[in-house]
């Protein structure tokens, strides 16, 4: 392992990195206040303590009030975050770990209405589509207090004891300067390409005045727009070499594209379906034309591409963000020889979709991340082995058997199907979606090193399970697709789950109803769509999936609108009915319409209706229950959760959190809990927490 290319000290300035891995500055929106505290804490020293060489935290600290965060972002302008990032600093170093971070002002690329009220400020008034702020054109005196802000927020985090800082020029104020699409000043900061870059260059020269010249500044940068008018490749090599001859930059973070659209910031940090390291072979054009430290992160989700960036000299530093969410512990793997135990990023953006909608960042099926003051990395293993039985290995059902398995359990997983995977192995029957199935296949090969029984194509009922004489069974069953709706026709309809599993065929003319907002329904129109079939899609909601959010919509939205797919909003699928010549009706209506009109019962009947051969519906899911009830009967807890133990890491009363349950405690032979879709639909993340949390202490 020693000849590793990932496991190589890289030197940068005096500061020695003790290999070539880090995370580059992302906000996973843990702040508090606009404070780094605890939690902001435990998430960065659990990477530190597995051996990352640099963390940088922040995606990106916002240095000024009129720069306020569109979620929930340090508050770099604030005194008090001085001692907060001090203590997160000194928690890293004590295992080795670098720490930098992110300042950036926002400019248009937030809101008036945030925080203080303050007018969004930029280099011109044009818009950006994704916070839709008219921005303030900067004058003279909004200059010479950015330049301070930069400078006061430099000062506080060299203060905080931190290695390092990084400028953020890509989508932010900086580079809303450098672009032409963005910038319609004149005289000194507008025109050329170097007055465009005054500002910068004005900015860079007051932080050195104030943390002096070996305190180690950043800039990650777009090197390329990719937009017709803005910032091309060539200006991107000016731009470097101008940031690099300017003596004040010790490392260049390239980045490639824009992220004033959701399907821009999607190019630019993209998502499973996508290239993987779509733009390492332009950072590393830029890092052989500069031949100075120059580091990079996009889709980076692998360790032989990883491997692949530092041993051809494309980059210095690569950056594994959110597979750093997903296996935070890497570095330790990689140094023990255990690279096949890695936890695989699967490219589902859950984490970063979450925090573009005001949430949390949270790994899809690592649930202990951004939870570490809570939820387990590594498992605990149990002072008294128990028998436990799955029932269901879906992500619920395998997370709990691996982390069953970790405690040291005797753990058997019955399953109906001959092989694992549940909803998720649906899932990826798509091709855009088929790295979904990575969270199956690490946890079946967990459980097998960990001595789990897999059976398959068993149907169990409760005599199959109680003649295990377990200790505790988990009813991981899932759940299957809405049978009964519409009221009228439900006969007449398919659903999104028939044409996705391939039982059913798409028609010719066809009508998919999307009453769940979920991936189901956009993954079967895009089979539908490809089938050459003409498409309507129509929803009841004011926007189309709202559950899938903004990131993983771009690539739908992409291939359905290529395909001329015709999206209906706002209207309700009323009733299915069939025509004399065979044909389907389906009756329209809606929820902003007259109730007599939206049910069909006033004098004009429905709002509106379409002739089809096929309806295709999603409802969503219910859980398969029927087993679970057939056993609660016979458990101790009758299948009782107390969800204050749940909540504070504790484990289960045996017999159940209240006095009721004791009669049945003294018949009952074993603990009874479901988990997953077998309780709600919700998805994949919740139906892994719910097994990790639970798990973690029988």
């Amino acid at each position: 392992m020693a000849q590793d290319p990932l496991l190589t000290p890289f030197t940068l300035k005096h500061l020695t990195l003790k290999n070539r891995l880090m995370m580059t500055s992302h906000e996973p929106a843990y702040p508090e206040d606009g404070m780094p505290k605890a939690r902001y804490r435990a998430y960065h020293e659990e990477r530190a303590r597995a051996g990352i060489a640099l963390t940088m935290t922040a995606g990106s600290a916002s240095v000024a009030k009129d720069s306020p965060p569109v979620f929930n972002n340090i508050l770099a302008y604030r005194d008090e975050v001085v001692p907060w990032l001090s203590e997160l600093t000194d928690a890293c170093h004590e295992h080795g770990t670098a720490v930098m971070i992110q300042l950036t002002h926002l400019g248009r690329r937030t809101r008036w209405d945030k925080a203080d009220w303050l007018p969004a400020v930029s280099a011109s008034h044009r818009r950006e589509a994704a916070h839709r702020a008219f921005p303030k054109r900067v004058e003279d005196w909004d200059i010479a207090r950015l330049i301070q802000d930069y400078a006061d927020a430099a000062e506080r985090m060299q203060a905080a004891g931190l290695d390092g800082i990084e400028l953020q020029a890509y989508g932010h104020l900086m580079d809303q300067f450098w672009s032409p699409l963005t910038n319609t000043l004149e005289g000194p900061y507008g025109g050329s390409l170097e007055n465009r870059l005054r500002f910068t260059m004005e900015v860079l020269s007051a932080i050195r005045a104030r943390v002096g010249s070996e305190f180690i500044v950043g800039v990650r940068y777009t090197g390329d727009e990719c937009l017709s008018g803005g910032l091309d490749a060539s200006d991107g090599l000016e731009v470097s070499r101008l940031l690099r001859d300017s003596g004040q930059v010790d490392f260049l973070n390239v980045v490639r594209g824009h992220i004033d659209t959701d399907a821009g910031l999607t190019d630019v940090i993209p998502i499973q379906g996508m290239a993987s390291a779509p733009h390492l072979d332009f950072a590393g054009q830029i890092r052989e034309a500069m031949d100075f430290p120059t580091f990079h992160g996009a889709k980076i989700q692998d360790i032989a591409t990883a491997r692949h960036a530092i041993a051809t000299g494309k980059v210095d530093m690569v950056g594994m963000t959110r597979a750093h969410m997903a296996d935070p512990h890497i570095v330790r793997k990689l140094m023990a020889g255990q690279e096949e135990t890695i936890r695989p990023c699967v490219g589902a953006n859950y984490c970063l979709d979450r925090i573009y909608q005001g949430g949390s960042a949270y790994c899809i099926h690592n649930a202990a991340t951004g939870r570490e003051l809570e939820q387990p990395h590594d498992i605990t293993p149990a002072e008294v082995t128990r028998k436990v039985v799955i029932i269901g290995a879906g992500p619920a059902g395998l997370e709990a058997a691996r982390v069953a398995g970790e405690r040291g359990h005797q753990v058997v997983v019955l399953e109906a199907a001959d092989q694992p995977g549940g909803q998720i192995r649906l899932t990826a029957q798509s091709e855009r979606r088929r790295e979904m199935i990575g969270i199956i296949d690490w946890r079946i090969s967990r459980c097998e090193a960990l001595g789990v029984e897999m059976r398959y194509n068993v149907f169990a009922e409760a005599e199959d399970v109680l003649a295990e004489q377990p200790d505790v069974v988990i009813v991981a069953t899932g759940g299957y697709p809405e049978e009964d709706m519409p009221q009228v026709g439900s006969e007449l309809v398919v659903s999104s789950w028939d044409i996705l599993s391939g039982h059913v065929t798409p028609g010719r003319n066809v009508l998919l109803f999307d009453d769940a907002g979920d991936h189901a329904a956009l993954q079967a129109a895009e089979m539908i769509a490809n089938s050459g079939a003409r498409l309507e899609m129509m929803t009841p909601d004011r926007t189309f999936a709202p559950e899938i959010m903004a990131m993983n919509l771009v690539p739908y939205m992409r291939s359905l609108q290529r395909l001329a797919v015709t999206f209906t909003p706002t209207y309700r699928l009323g009733s299915v009915t069939r025509s004399e010549d065979g044909q389907l009706i389906a009756h329209i209506g809606s929820d902003y319409l007259d109730d007599a009109v939206s049910q069909g019962k006033g004098t004009g009947a429905y709002a509106d209706q379409r002739l089809v051969d096929q309806v295709v519906v999603n409802y969503g899911a219910r859980p398969m229950e029927d087993l679970y009830f057939e056993l609660k009967p016979h458990s101790r807890n009758g299948g009782a959760v107390d969800y204050d133990a749940l909540i504070a890491g504790l484990a289960q009363p045996v017999d159940g959190p209240s006095p009721e349950h004791t009669e049945r405690a003294a018949e009952g032979s074993f603990q009874l809990y479901r988990i997953g879709d077998a309780v709600a639909t919700r998805n994949t993340h919740a139906a892994i927490h719910d097994a990790l949390r639970l798990m973690k202490v029988v």
